[in-house]
């Protein structure tokens, strides 16, 4: 298994924010996170990067991110930098809201563009229905209560990609995990 990249937490917070503002500020963390997977899946299918170099495990409801998953549901870590809580609510009745205008210069405008497709095929869906969808996904297995990591060969496989496509596009993510820990990257 390739490295990770670190966990980018300003970029993930954004990615969130953007998504909640095309939903008009409120939605139910569920879907929020379920929106992100899709568009990290997207988007690391098309160029072999995900959006928001979180990590993805397999639980009850559907993919997750896992990061994403403790910032959404837990609130505010009174020990830690406050990035996301600084943007999104902490949960209530199971849905966040903005509390402010979003930056986005984390993201590149193709980031935004897929965020904005995956808003746009699955944003009318209910947190329900993106449940289904995403136990659909062939890298998902049902793990019966507990959590079961899901890799990026798990998702480029399930994705279509070869053998060899896989392999290079993890070899990739993981000199830029090495870049990253180098240069002291957030």
């Amino acid at each position: 298994m390739s490295a990770q990249r670190k966990f980018n937490e300003k970029k993930a917070t954004q990615a969130a924010a953007h998504l909640l503002l095309l939903r008009g500020g409120r939605m139910s963390y569920m879907k929020l996170i379920k929106l992100l997977y899709l568009a990290d899946r997207a988007a690391l299918l098309k160029w072999g990067r995900p959006i928001t170099t979180d990590r993805y495990v397999s639980m009850d409801r559907g993919p997750v991110l896992s990061r994403i998953f403790d910032l959404a549901t837990d609130g505010e870590d009174p020990g830690a930098k406050p990035i996301w809580a600084s943007v999104i609510s902490d949960p209530s009745n199971y849905e966040v809201n903005l509390k402010c205008e979003p930056d986005t210069d984390e993201l590149s405008d193709a980031e935004l563009s897929v965020l904005d497709a995956v808003f746009s095929q699955y944003g009318n869906l209910s947190r329900w229905d993106l449940v289904e969808v995403t136990h659909n996904l062939p890298e998902w297995k049902n793990p019966r209560g507990s959590a079961i990591p899901i890799s990026y060969l798990d998702i480029l496989k399930a994705g279509g990609k070869s053998d060899l496509e896989a392999a290079v596009i993890e070899d990739e993510i993981s000199d830029l995990a090495e870049a990253d820990a180098l240069l002291g990257a957030r």
